[in-house]
């Protein structure tokens, strides 16, 4: 019988998170039938050889190239036979149960993808949602998780609320929303191509909804000098989403903001 939902794991050199990630899992999917598929970049580190002595259950992937995120999932996903999907960063430890998240997932079949509350090592709130990509944003990119108060101070009065964009380090969602759109997009290497991923399960009507009432920890690894990757993503998707007039102005705000962001740093303003 094949298991109800594949979890999937793109590894780059994350042998210091997997036996945390990998245990929490165990702990939190007692109650559903389920697979781990981790795909491994080409780390350099010990992982594989980890995963296989101590993860033996596990299906390991091992690339001879780093396919990036989007590309590892969608290589690994191909292995999934699951009818659900979780996919999730290895420097990761979910903290609560998933059984209800699947649950609310199954009920109903106008959710595209599920995401849930995301914390910081110290367990200390982090945005993990946010709104679609347009001018204003482009040029200041804090209001790209301006959704409301709420998710701006991480304290929250109701059980689930419908985005635009949720983070790819947890994404719950049914294998044929990802066969629908084709998976995540190549073209992105790291960085927006959740963005771009949630944008097309929009396009497909089915909505994105953020549970905050559950919870995981994430080590993010994003700093300031990531900062022109993160440029990059957002061109791509600007090449993608946008046109004719709109497109030019929101290239504006992009490229204002790169400006900026490069004036700040000359002056160590920033």
């Amino acid at each position: 019988m094949n298991p109800e939902l594949s979890i999937i794991i793109v590894n780059y050199n994350g042998l210091h998170y997997l036996r945390e990630c990998l245990d929490s899992l165990a702990e939190n999917l007692k109650e559903i039938s389920n697979e781990i598929i981790i795909i491994d970049n080409n780390s350099k580190d010990d992982s594989c050889q980890f995963i296989s002595t101590n993860y033996p259950k596990v299906k390991l992937l091992s690339s001879k190239i780093n396919y990036g995120f989007g590309k590892g999932n969608n290589e690994a996903v191909k292995s999934a036979l699951g009818d659900y999907l979780l996919l999730i960063n290895n420097d990761t430890i979910v903290l609560d149960s998933l059984k209800p998240v699947l649950d609310f997932l199954k009920k109903d079949v106008s959710i595209g993808a599920v995401g849930i509350n995301m914390l910081s090592s110290e367990k200390k709130y982090l945005p993990v949602a946010g709104v679609f990509p347009n001018y204003k944003n482009m040029f200041i990119m804090k209001k790209l998780l301006e959704i409301t108060q709420e998710f701006s101070i991480g304290i929250f009065s109701k059980t689930k609320y419908e985005v635009d964009w949720l983070s790819g380090s947890f994404l719950m969602m049914r294998k044929e929303t990802y066969s629908k759109i084709n998976g995540f997009d190549e073209d992105y290497f790291l960085y927006v191509e959740d963005v771009d991923f949630c944008k097309r399960i929009a396009d497909l009507g089915l909505k994105r909804i953020f549970l905050p009432n559950y919870n995981y920890i994430h080590f993010v690894g994003f700093t300031k000098s990531k900062n022109p990757m993160l440029v990059k993503g957002y061109k791509i998707y600007i090449s993608k989403h946008f046109t004719g007039i709109s497109k030019s102005i929101v290239l504006l705000a992009l490229t204002a903001n790169k400006i900026v962001k490069k004036v700040k740093s000359t002056f160590k303003t920033d």
